[in-house]
């Protein structure tokens, strides 16, 4: 057969492909847009007529909701979280899923070697005349998942762009296929606000012409992106691509002129934003997608001189240590990428890397810097490993610091109504004399 019989001989529905699916068996997709849509739904839908039970589903940063995470599904589907969405963390908080640990770049080797995979599930571009399907906007486990998987199930979507560089599906790799065209998610937008407009300034003053970059998820990353247009010569080496970066790519600010690796091209293993990005991957070879463990291996990302990573974080302690997964015991995310870029600034020449978050909460009513953390919050990155700490108020530089300089530092960014507590607890330890 040629590949389009082939293509034409394992086209079903997605009911269909779910008939396929068995009591007992454990599903996998790669992140965010990688999630089959119609197939969750036949899942889920399969699952509460009560023909299916103890379906095991791992998933990614979930932007939809999926039927694992599903409370009336809770006895039928169990979902195991990666990186916890908004459906993932109330599952989480409610008893009815569980967590996985490792650093982002470690995932696909924990898939291989820990994870038993009956169906891989994903979401890819039309088939082109050599017979491939790419996974698109999502590169970072899905080589690890074909390359495990017993079965690969695909969901063809003509708005799934081509990546050109990214991992690849052959038709005769796959078991059986759907079609659902359907506009890809968008990430709803952020508003501005004068915090984060503030703390996107005094980080983009810090980063030099010629740097390359990683930006994290939120309104303090989107600041930085735009406080950084009037700088040249930039370039992108991230996890996630996003539409503040392209709109640096757009504006001339970045050209990866200066990358010694990957030079002239962006590159990620992932992208999440608006369909500007997604029209922006689609067959453009200025752009790699490429598996995480390459992405964010940390020897790769110290290649990059002046390399600068911005990522956030829920709570910081005097020793400077990160929780950015939990607010004390509450689950809110996953490990992610942080440590690999942290550890790959640090060993850069001339690397910085930036912890950024707005200095309260909660109308100002909580300090994020506080004397230590809450009590069960996981410890993201490490005190030994943090460089600066960003607040509106200012940078506080941590390494090289002593525990007394790290506390009158963090103070001195502390929210001002805060200050006096925070500098009680210190003398109370003995810190600050």
């Amino acid at each position: 057969m040629n590949v389009h019989d082939l293509y034409k001989k394992k086209l079903t529905t997605a009911e269909e492909i779910v008939k396929q699916f068995q009591s007992g068996w454990v599903s996998v997709s790669d992140n965010a847009l990688s999630a089959p849509r119609a197939i969750y739904e036949a899942i889920g839908k399969r699952a509460e007529e009560g023909n299916l039970d103890r379906l095991t589903m791992h998933t990614f940063l979930d932007v939809f909701p999926v039927p694992c995470y599903d409370e009336k599904l809770k006895d039928k589907i169990f979902g195991v979280c990666w990186f916890a969405g908004k459906a993932g963390r109330a599952a989480l908080e409610g008893g009815f899923a569980d967590v996985m640990y490792g650093h982002y770049r470690d995932c696909p080797d924990i898939i291989t070697d820990f994870v038993d995979i009956d169906a891989f599930c994903i979401m890819v571009s039309p088939m082109d005349k050599h017979g491939y399907f790419s996974t698109g906007c999502s590169a970072s486990l899905s080589v690890a998942m074909r390359d495990k998987a017993r079965r690969i199930y695909l969901e063809v979507n003509k708005y799934m762009p081509r990546a050109v560089s990214g991992p690849i599906i052959h038709i005769s790799q796959v078991t059986s296929l759907c079609e659902n065209h359907q506009e890809l998610l968008s990430i709803p937008s952020v508003e501005s606000d004068e915090v984060s407009i503030t703390i996107g300034k005094l980080i983009a003053e810090e980063i030099p012409n010629g740097a390359t970059f990683q930006l994290g998820i939120g309104a303090i990353p989107n600041e930085v992106a735009k406080a950084l247009k009037s700088k040249r010569d930039l370039g992108i080496h991230t996890e996630m691509f996003t539409d503040g970066m392209l709109d640096l790519l757009e504006c001339g600010a970045v050209n990866n002129s200066r990358k010694p690796v990957h030079t002239g091209r962006t590159v990620a293993t992932f992208a999440y934003g608006t369909r500007r990005i997604y029209d922006y991957i689609d067959d453009n070879p200025a752009i790699q997608m490429l598996p995480v463990d390459y992405v964010n291996n940390v020897e790769l990302i110290a290649q990059h001189p002046n390399f600068v990573s911005v990522n956030a974080a829920l709570e910081v302690d005097f020793l400077g240590q990160i929780s950015a997964e939990t607010i004390g015991t509450r689950i809110f995310s996953g490990s992610g990428g942080q440590v690999d870029y942290v550890r790959g600034s640090y060993q850069s020449k001339g690397g910085k890397s930036f912890i950024a978050f707005p200095s309260t909460s909660k109308n100002d009513t909580i300090s994020k810097i506080s004397s230590v953390l809450k009590p069960g919050s996981v410890v993201t990155t490490l005190k030994n490993e943090v460089d600066y700490i960003v607040t509106e108020y200012g940078i506080a530089k941590m390494r090289g610091s002593s525990l007394s300089q790290r506390t009158k530092a963090l103070i001195s960014i502390a929210h001002p109504k805060f200050r006096d507590e925070l500098t009680f607890e210190a003398k109370k330890r003995n810190i600050v004399i």
